[in-house]
C-alpha cells in the first residue's frame, strides 16, 4: 500500500493514496432483451462516463493493474404498467408489476426518465424468498429522488444517462416480485402531484458474488498491484501525525489537529467492478464538511453481507440511476466496518453525488441502513466519529465548528447562496429530506464531540 502524505490547510500534498483501478475479465455477451424489459449487465462505458473514459480501467500513470477477475452481477429493468385500467402510462395514478417470477435478485428500486422530476407517491414491493413460495409482506420504498444526487449544473448531473430514481432497498436473494406505484398529492392544489413521472421501470439487481478472500493485512497477493490491498490498515495517532509532517523538513510546526486514520475497507476489498464506472475522477478544491446520510437500503443485512449491499448500490447508483460512480465518499456498516466509496483516493477531495447541492468541498458518509425509527449502532456513529476526525484533520477542518459552502441550488438554498453550517451536518441540513432518519440525526451531536476529541481539541 502506498504511503501518503495528505492534504491539510498549509500543508502541500505531496503524494496521496489512489484507490487502484483493475481490469476486469472479459465482459460477458450481454443477454438480448425481453418483452418485458432488459438487461443492464458487463461493462458499462455507455452509462458511466463520456466517451473519452471508455478505454478502459488504467492505473494514474497510464499502465494498467493487472488483478483476479471480479464476478459480475447483473440488473433486471422491467417497464411498469398501469394498474388502474388507464392506458396512459404518464398519466396512470397507479403503476406496477403483478406477481412474476425473475431471475434472482438481492436489491431492489424504482427509477424514471427525468432526474429533476419527483416522485409525489408511495413505492412498496414484496418479494419471494430464492427458491422457496414464501413471499414478503409489503415494504416502502423511500421515494427521495434528486436529493441524493449530482449536482443538476455539473456534467454528471445533467447527463443524457442520467434518472430520477428511489432509495434502493435491500430485500435479500429473492426470484419472485410485485411492485405497486401510486401517486399521492391534492391534485386541487398541485395539479402535477397526481401524476407519475414518465418511464417508471423497476431495477432488480444482483450485486454478484462475494470476490474471493482478500489479501492478508499488511501484504500482497501474487498476481495483484500492491494498491489492489483490500484494506488501508489503521494507524495510531503519532503515526498519523507522522506521515502527515513527513517530507516537510526540519522546521518546527505545530502539532496538527489530526484524528489516528480508521482501518478502511478498499473498492477492492468489497468487491467494486471497475470496468463500471467512470474512468475518470472530478475533484473540488478541499472538504470543509462531511454530511451525514443513511442509505434508506433497509436494516435486514448482516455485517458479513455489507459488501454484497453495497456492489448493489454501486451497481443502481453507476446503471441504474446513470451517476458516474457510487455516489457516496464513504459508507458504514452496523458494526463500525468503514468502507471507501466513489473512486479517486480516500485523503483526496472528490466530488461524490451525496447531497444536492452541496456536493462541492465536502464529503458524504453514508451508513447502512435505515434509522427513522431505528437507532444506528454505537459501533456506526463511533465509526463515523473516527472517520471525520482523520479525514477532516488533514483539511484542517475542526468537527465541532462551522464551515460556509456555496449551494449549487437545492429546496432550502438558492443557487449561489452561501450557507453557514455544521462542519458535520446531516443531509437534511443541506436540503429538505427526512436523511439521515430522526435516531441518526440526533446522534450527531455525540459524533462531533468524538471527532474532536480523537483529533486532541
Amino acid at each position: 500500500m502506498r504511503d501518503y502524505l495528505a492534504s491539510s490547510i498549509g500543508v502541500t500534498c505531496a503524494a496521496a493514496l489512489v484507490l487502484p483501478l483493475t481490469l476486469t475479465a472479459p465482459a460477458q455477451a450481454r443477454p438480448s432483451a425481453s418483452a418485458t424489459g432488459s438487461d443492464r449487465t458487463g461493462a458499462a462505458a455507455d452509462v458511466a462516463g463520456p466517451a473519452a473514459d471508455r478505454a478502459g480501467p488504467a492505473d494514474p500513470a497510464g499502465s494498467p493493474v493487472a488483478t483476479e477477475a471480479t464476478v459480475p452481477g447483473s440488473t433486471q429493468s422491467l417497464p411498469l404498467a398501469p394498474l388502474s385500467g388507464t392506458r396512459a402510462v404518464g398519466a396512470a395514478a397507479e403503476q406496477g408489476l403483478t406477481p412474476r417470477n425473475v431471475r434472482r435478485f438481492s436489491l431492489v428500486g424504482v427509477v424514471w426518465n427525468d432526474p429533476a422530476t419527483e416522485l409525489h407517491g408511495r413505492v412498496q414491493v414484496r418479494t419471494r424468498a430464492d427458491g422457496t413460495t414464501h413471499w414478503s409482506g409489503w415494504q416502502d420504498v423511500e421515494t427521495h429522488s434528486h436529493e441524493h444526487a449530482p449536482d443538476l449544473d455539473t456534467a454528471e448531473g445533467s447527463s443524457r444517462r442520467a434518472r430520477g430514481s428511489t432509495a434502493p432497498l435491500w430485500v435479500g436473494d429473492s426470484d419472485g416480485v410485485e411492485v405497486r406505484v401510486r401517486a399521492e398529492g391534492d391534485r386541487a392544489a398541485a395539479p402535477d402531484t397526481r401524476a407519475l413521472p414518465g418511464g417508471l421501470r423497476l431495477e432488480l439487481v444482483d450485486p454478484g458474488a462475494q470476490p474471493p478472500a482478500g489479501v492478508p493485512k499488511g501484504s500482497s497477493r501474487a498476481g495483484l498491484a500492491p494498491q489492489a490491498a483490500t484494506e488501508i490498515p489503521a494507524l495510531s495517532k503519532e503515526q498519523t501525525e507522522r506521515e502527515l509532517t513527513a517530507g516537510q523538513g526540519s522546521a518546527p510546526r505545530t502539532q496538527p489537529y489530526i484524528g489516528p486514520r480508521p482501518r478502511i475497507i478498499t473498492r477492492h476489498g468489497w468487491g467494486a467492478d471497475e470496468s463500471l464506472r467512470a474512468r475518470s475522477f472530478v475533484y473540488t478544491s478541499k472538504v470543509k464538511a462531511a454530511f451525514v446520510h443513511h442509505t434508506a437500503s433497509g436494516n435486514k443485512y448482516s455485517c458479513s453481507q455489507a459488501p454484497s449491499v453495497i456492489r448493489g448500490i454501486y451497481r443502481y447508483h453507476v446503471l441504474s440511476s446513470g451517476w458516474r460512480d457510487i455516489g457516496y465518499n464513504f459508507l458504514v456498516d452496523k458494526c463500525g466496518n468503514i468502507y471507501e466509496g466513489r473512486a479517486g483516493g480516500v485523503t483526496k477531495a472528490v466530488m461524490g453525488a451525496h447531497t444536492l447541492g452541496f456536493n462541492s468541498n465536502s464529503m458524504g458518509i453514508a451508513v447502512l441502513g435505515t434509522f427513522s425509527s431505528t437507532k444506528p449502532a454505537a459501533a456506526a456513529v463511533n465509526a463515523i466519529a473516527k472517520l471525520t476526525a482523520w479525514k477532516l484533520g488533514l483539511f484542517g477542518a475542526n468537527p465541532r465548528g462551522k464551515t460556509y459552502l456555496k449551494s449549487a441550488g437545492g429546496n432550502l438554498y438558492r443557487k449561489g447562496k452561501n450557507v453557514r453550517l455544521n462542519v458535520i451536518s446531516g443531509h437534511r441540513d443541506g436540503f429538505a429530506t427526512e436523511c439521515p432518519g430522526k435516531q441518526l440525526y440526533g446522534k450527531l451531536g455525540s459524533a462531533r464531540s468524538t471527532s474532536a476529541r480523537y483529533q486532541g481539541r
